[in-house]
């Protein structure tokens, strides 16, 4: 099934706060597990940078796994980042930041952060180079990397499917995201192709479910 681009940020109010109140437990759990076992025994004071952060979840979740890291949330939407803040206010940590940019050519606190993650930023971006060619150019040699983003259905009745499976119960405009992201997704193929375009052909790329497919590797010393 051919890639139907959706748009890149997830901006309305509404939108942003069907997002956040959705049930991504167990996926969200499943990302951060995955994270820890990837990232190993970091230095005291390691940066964290999550991409394409959205309502904070991850971002928060990071913070509580690991005590002594610093993690920064990064998200082009002011819509998400509002709700991120709202949370961090509710649980004040001074080692975690949301910080508002664009993929590529945000601006950031820091250079050489020592791990990168990001959960289901890849499918909303039109040039996809750029997001791996920002994580090239913001990590640490060597630094550790975790991207998990959802996969294309081979067809739209797989796509409809998965979307009854798992967004059944929730508002329509979550339903509508959903389908949309399916379609905007990329084939594991596609991102082993983009890995190799950008000098990044040392990071394995495999399905861990029915919708999701997982990119690690570790960036040239």
């Amino acid at each position: 099934m051919q890639r139907i681009e959706e748009p890149e940020l997830m901006d309305e109010p509404g939108q942003a706060r069907a997002y956040a109140e959705a049930d991504f437990e167990e996926p969200n759990s499943q990302f951060v597990a995955h994270v820890l076992a990837w990232l190993g025994e970091l230095p005291r004071g390691a940066a964290i940078l999550d991409l394409g952060c959205g309502p904070g979840d991850i971002t928060l979740r990071l913070a509580r796994s690991l005590p002594t890291a610093r993690v920064h949330g990064l998200d082009g939407s002011p819509a998400m980042l509002a709700i991120a803040r709202k949370r961090l206010a509710a649980e004040p940590d001074g080692r975690v930041a949301f910080i508002q940019g664009l993929v590529p050519g945000a601006e950031l606190p820091l250079q050489g952060y020592d791990a990168i993650v990001s959960n289901s930023l890849l499918h909303h971006l039109h040039q996809p180079a750029g997001f791996w060619e920002t994580i090239a150019d913001t990590g640490s040699p060597g630094a550790p990397v975790v991207v998990m983003d959802l996969f294309r259905p081979p067809d739209e009745a797989t796509a409809l499917g998965l979307v009854e499976t798992y967004a059944a119960g929730e508002p329509e405009v979550l339903r509508k995201d959903f389908h949309a992201s399916l379609l905007a997704a990329f084939e594991p193929d596609e991102v082993r192709d983009q890995l190799a375009a950008c000098r990044l052909s040392g990071f394995t790329v495999e399905t861990v479910s029915d919708r999701h497919m997982l990119i690690r590797g570790r960036l040239p010393r």
